[in-house]
């Protein structure tokens, strides 16, 4: 296996995570700024108000985008397997 070789799969896989971990993320930051610019024009700060919307949000985009994440996914393991062979030698 050379160097270039590595460096492709880690790449690839580098890619994968970020975009799988992308649509979370975004829904994660979006929900908090949204609690937080509520939490600032109602001046109620409570530490704990910002947990329970964002588990609910991001428990929906897992149920919505769960299916493509788990796609993605098996899509590079299955491309990955399938090339095995030219990854060991003799």
């Amino acid at each position: 296996m050379t160097v270039e070789a590595v460096t492709d799969i880690t790449r690839q896989a580098l890619f994968l995570i970020i975009k799988v971990s992308a649509p979370i993320l975004l829904v994660s930051l979006c929900v908090g700024l949204a609690v937080s610019i509520f939490q600032t024009v109602t001046s109620i700060q409570e530490q704990t108000l910002t947990f329970v919307p964002k588990i609910v949000c991001i428990f929906v985009a897992l149920v919505l985008f769960g299916n493509w994440m788990m796609n993605s996914i098996v899509e590079y393991m299955t491309v990955l397997w399938g090339s095995f062979s030219q990854y060991v030698h003799r």
